[in-house]
């Protein structure tokens, strides 16, 4: 149910004062880019814009689209604009704060008050250390409760606001639980104290219970073109992505996001060394060592998390990261294989990307990893129906 027009602000600006974050705080959220920054998204920052206009701002959004196209990027600059009061139309008639008032300025510093960005990391900040030691596999229902209902029930802390009193992010929203953390947030997402806004961000919609969606204003994020794409990495530094490879370009398939997170994880590397025994898999010849080569790519990544997250984290969802790459990588490749031969009815990475979505479940339901590797390879070389 849409939300009354807040109350006008006061014209009083608020004091900016660089705070000091305390050595147990969470990291500040990124600073903010412009609206009309957001690359490849017109027809979604179309909709905000025309949603700030009118004089009923929804207050639950819910944006969602493949990972990586600019989704979080998006909230972020929409809080920009609804926590401001230096909000109006620029020359172009569309609306935007002035870049150096008080409240942006608190914005880049990550330290406005009233925009809270709420994640399964912040677990690791929750007082109760019983939840700091959860693993961090969903966004627990006492970092739904500490982090957001609480703090949507008192008033905002900045002294003056624009159309927005409030902002909560919830970024990879399907990671809440479907019984506890969702079911806690139906209240506040409803009927939030004031003007307070609440943006969900996710890649997965369905994952989140019908009456969660229903209260929201959906707004839909698609892959970027390759203009776009090209446009974005003009705008990176040199050393922020050295290696520009056509298959990372490829890869990434119009996300941003997918490109950068390859990048970081080697999986140009792992595309490398896994490639050349997909294709003798396909022309039926058996290739030997494919399986550990997969195992061990796997083996390093969930050390490599467990190393950055400490041993709490566990096994299981660092392998199922992990192999969720990998299978990425491995899927990439067999889409490849049928571009090369297009139309073939009979082609055998028809057979493989079958059993790979056999293989993505049986990790799913954990069965260990170098069991579903040998069974794959196995699996590719006979062409028989999955069994199992």
């Amino acid at each position: 149910m849409a939300k009354r027009p807040a109350r006008q602000p006061s014209l009083k600006a608020p004091k900016v004062v660089d705070v000091p974050l305390p050595d147990d705080a969470p990291p500040p959220p990124p600073a903010p880019i412009s609206l009309a920054s957001v690359l490849g998204q017109r027809r979604a920052c179309a909709t905000l814009r025309a949603a700030m206009g009118s004089q009923r701002l929804h207050h639950a959004w819910l944006f969602h689209g493949p990972r990586g196209v600019g989704k979080f990027t998006a909230a972020l600059a929409f809080a920009a604009v609804l926590l401001d009061p230096t909000s109006e139309p620029d020359l172009a008639g569309e609306l935007a704060p002035d870049p150096e008032s008080p409240t942006q300025r608190l914005l880049r510093a990550g330290t406005h008050p009233d925009l809270h960005v709420v994640t399964k990391e912040l677990a690791r900040y929750h007082p109760d250390p019983e939840v700091r030691k959860l693993k961090l596999s969903r966004i627990p229902v006492d970092v739904v409760r500490h982090f957001l209902i609480e703090p949507a029930t008192r008033g905002p802390r900045a002294p003056v606001h624009g159309r927005a009193s409030k902002v909560f992010i919830v970024d990879d929203a399907e990671l809440l639980d479907p019984k506890a953390g969702q079911n806690a947030l139906l209240k506040t997402l409803e009927e939030p104290e004031g003007s307070t806004v609440i943006i969900l961000v996710t890649p997965s919609p369905d994952r989140l219970i019908p009456t969660i969606r229903s209260r929201c204003q959906q707004v839909g994020f698609s892959p970027l073109t390759p203009r776009d794409m090209n446009a974005w990495l003009e705008t990176l530094p040199p050393d922020e992505l050295p290696e520009r490879s056509p298959w990372l370009i490829d890869f990434a398939d119009g996300s941003p996001g997918a490109l950068l997170h390859a990048a970081r994880a080697g999986m140009q590397e792992w595309h490398d060394a896994i490639a050349p025994g997909l294709r003798r898999a396909l022309k039926g010849e058996y290739p030997a060592g494919l399986a550990g080569v997969m195992v061990g790519f796997i083996d390093a990544a969930v050390k490599a998390a467990q190393a950055e997250e400490g041993d709490s984290i566990g096994k299981e969802a660092p392998t199922r990261e992990a192999a969720a790459r990998m299978f990425r990588v491995i899927a990439h490749a067999l889409r490849a294989a049928l571009r090369e031969r297009p139309g073939e009815a009979d082609h055998p990475a028809l057979d493989a990307i079958d059993a790979l979505d056999r293989a993505e479940r049986m990790v799913m339901g954990n069965t260990a990893f170098p069991f579903v590797a040998e069974w794959f390879v196995a699996r590719l070389v006979s062409r028989e129906p999955a069994r199992f």
